[in-house]
C-alpha cells in the first residue's frame, strides 16, 4: 500500500475528504517521526510499538577492495507488532 492508497482508504473509512484525510495521515506520520527522533517510544494499542535502537560501531569489509573499514555507530527504528496486528495478519 502506498501513501496515496492509505490516504484514500482513510478518507473512505472515515467519510473525510481526501484533502482532510491527507492532512490527518501526514500529521500522524510526522508525530511518530518526531517522537522517534526525540528518542521516545511510540506504542499504538492493538497495532504495535516503534522504538529507536542503538547500533554500536563495528568493523566491516569493503566488498570491492576487501579492505577492513569501521562502520560508525547509528540508530535504527524497530517495530514490534501488537497482538491485534499479529492476529489480523494470521487469519
Amino acid at each position: 500500500m502506498t501513501l496515496d492508497e492509505l490516504i484514500t482508504a482513510v478518507a473512505k473509512e472515515t467519510g473525510m475528504t481526501k484533502a482532510s484525510a491527507s492532512k490527518a495521515v501526514h500529521a500522524v506520520v510526522h508525530a511518530i517521526q518526531n517522537a522517534l527522533a526525540g528518542g521516545q517510544r511510540v506504542a499504538i494499542a492493538g497495532f504495535g510499538v516503534f522504538e529507536v535502537a542503538e547500533r554500536a560501531a563495528r568493523k566491516g569489509r569493503n566488498p570491492r577492495t576487501g579492505e577492513t573499514i569501521t562502520i560508525p555507530a547509528s540508530k535504527a527504528v524497530r517495530f514490534k507488532p501488537g497482538k491485534g496486528l499479529r492476529e489480523a495478519v494470521n487469519r
